[in-house]
């Protein structure tokens, strides 16, 4: 599969774990719908690790645990499809999972014809237990040839967070998108580690292969099998703002059965979407500043059609100014050209003057603009 955008959908690990049963897929699923999450773009429903048996088949097949999944997963398959949802699942390139379940080392091909077989759309494939002589990218490229090779159409998502140079060897692999980090955890310290993974990561995420900064925590609040900490609903929309602007996949990890109207915002935001979403998929850059903090990261990232999105982050505890000038995005004085703007949590409008903005953000908190060039 190549695929032009970032994936976007809901992963069951970050809340439930070893925890999913069908009813809660199913349910799942209608509330994805119902929420009007997947009007939005969230397409994919994810079942992570811990769902078979412990053992496979005398065929060597994997088989869907029948406590937590009674009619299999052709009919949680078919009940996603029947919400217009796609299904997907998950494996290893181990001997075991990362829960101590089958993988699918030494059993890719017959693996993917079972995935192809029970209807599912796209596959989380995870690096436990994996071999310590056989290079990661050989057994990336095994599955996803076997993938290739199925007979349907099923999205390779790569978790091998980042390992053995990930970012050098994945685009060989025909993965559509591919973990740059370890994983993700309900507390501020850990998106912000995350953030700070990507500096040197971001020319290797582009059309068909999209750096995956792992799943969002939004909506969370310290519940769950990641949740720890949790984090307050401003932290939320910076995570969420980061993710969306640098074109990361968004696979939703909160409960959506049940969530606050500001997850639902935050979530939903049409504005922040449409730029990870952009067809163009250029690559970003973080701009250097004037006076800037720390924790202050500024990054832009060209839009099709000349328009420019802007991110303010203020990563920190404290209060804080971003500031820039406009001729880090190619726009000095000179050229006679200004930045009209629109934040997009807010929506205030202003023109740029003096070629030069100062921005007040509050402890983190984010500001994300869309602009467009006109004249002075």
């Amino acid at each position: 599969m190549v695929k032009m955008t970032p994936p976007m959908g809901w992963n069951s690990w970050n809340t439930y774990g070893e925890q999913i049963n069908e009813s809660l897929i199913f349910e799942t699923a209608d509330a994805l719908v119902d929420s009007g999450l997947f009007a939005k773009g969230y397409e994919y429903l994810v079942i992570d690790d811990c769902w078979s048996l412990k053992e496979r088949d005398e065929k060597e097949r994997l088989v869907a645990d029948p406590v937590k999944f009674p009619h299999g997963m052709k009919a949680v398959a078919d009940y996603v499809h029947s919400k217009g949802l796609k299904f997907g699942m998950y494996s290893c390139a181990g001997n075991l999972t990362c829960a101590g379940y089958p993988g699918s080392f030494e059993h890719e091909f017959l693996d993917a014809e079972t995935f192809a077989e029970w209807g599912v759309d796209f596959l989380k494939y995870d690096y436990c237990y994996h071999s310590s002589i056989i290079h990661g990218k050989y057994l990336y490229q095994r599955m996803g040839l076997a993938l290739e090779n199925c007979g349907r159409d099923i999205l390779f998502s790569a978790c091998s967070w980042g390992a053995d140079q990930t970012h050098e060897w994945i685009k060989s692999t025909g993965a559509s998108m591919w973990r740059s980090t370890g994983d993700i955890f309900d507390t501020w310290e850990s998106i912000k580690e995350l953030v700070k993974q990507q500096n040197c990561l971001h020319p290797y995420n582009a059309v068909g292969c999209f750096n995956d900064m792992d799943m969002l925590v939004v909506g969370m609040y310290g519940k769950g099998n990641v949740g720890l900490k949790g984090c307050n609903d401003t932290q939320y929309k910076t995570h969420f703002s980061i993710w969306a602007l640098l074109g990361s996949p968004l696979m939703i990890g909160c409960d959506v059965r049940h969530m606050s109207e500001e997850t639902k915002r935050i979530l939903g935001n049409e504005e922040l979407i449409l730029i990870n979403q952009d067809k163009a998929c250029r690559q970003p850059i973080k701009l250097n500043g004037f006076w800037q903090e720390e924790d202050c990261i500024i990054y832009a990232r060209q839009l099709e059609h000349g328009e420019i999105a802007i991110g303010l982050f203020n990563l920190g505890q404290e209060a804080t100014y971003a500031r820039f000038n406009l001729d880090e995005l190619g726009l000095p004085l000179s050229t006679g050209r200004t930045l009209k703007m629109k934040e997009l949590w807010t929506g205030e409008e202003l023109t740029v003057k003096n070629a030069s903005v100062i921005w007040k953000l509050d402890p983190y908190d984010c500001a994300v603009f869309r602009a467009k060039v006109e004249k002075r």
